[in-house]
């Protein structure tokens, strides 16, 4: 079981790490930006769960997450190269598996860990969310999951499927299986047609 959620972990590094890739190519940076945006994307989630869970950091003692961070960028940057253009549906479908795995990942190793489901889905969340905020802070944009398209809420969703599928004593791969889907289909769908949660009306002219 271990086994199983360290390659999760390692491939939603490699899918965030081309997320903030592309989002340095998107604003020019340098080869020790593009290094940094990498890494504060695929791990920053995961370095506050840890932080507030009182664990040891997931990447302190094992160069593997590293790895997984220059295998993502190194690889965009080489198809970059190539092809010249900036692929917007690619950086928002890297975005969105980034986040189903993350959210997988914050919301199991929460569990193990003996906390409540409820707040299980609020680190799951935590984990899928935060290094693109850092992300997106970082660029001077604002950040995905503050705007747009549903983003934490699809976290939410695939926490809520995990433990509702748990209680009904599902097996626990297919929780897990359950979970990304629903994290990542909701969220390309969102994208796809335009779902937000909106509380406010536009607002009128104030003049």
């Amino acid at each position: 079981m271990s086994l199983w959620l360290h390659w999760i972990d390692l491939a939603g590094i490699v899918v965030f790490a081309i997320s903030g890739t592309l989002m340095a190519y998107k604003k020019h940076m340098d080869g020790f930006g593009v290094v940094v945006l990498a890494s504060v994307t695929a791990m920053g989630g995961g370095t506050l769960r840890d932080m507030i869970l009182d664990l040891p950091v997931f990447w302190i003692h094992d160069p593997s997450f590293f790895y997984a961070v220059l295998i993502g960028a190194l690889g965009t940057i080489a198809w970059l190269r190539i092809s010249h253009r900036f692929p917007l549906k690619f950086l928002l479908i890297a975005d969105a598996l980034g986040l189903a795995f993350f959210n997988l990942m914050g919301l199991q190793k929460a569990l193990n860990v003996g906390v409540t489901p409820l707040i299980a889905i609020a680190f799951g969340t935590m984990t899928g969310v935060f290094g693109g905020l850092i992300r997106d802070v970082i660029c001077r944009e604002v950040p995905l999951v503050l705007k747009g398209e549903l983003y934490a809420t699809t976290c939410i969703l695939g926490g809520v499927a995990y433990v509702a599928a748990s209680a009904l004593n599902v097996n626990l791969h297919i929780c897990m299986i359950i979970a990304m889907l629903t994290t990542l289909v909701s969220r390309l769908f969102a994208v796809r047609y335009h779902w937000h949660l909106n509380v406010f009306h536009p607002p009128k002219n104030l003049d």
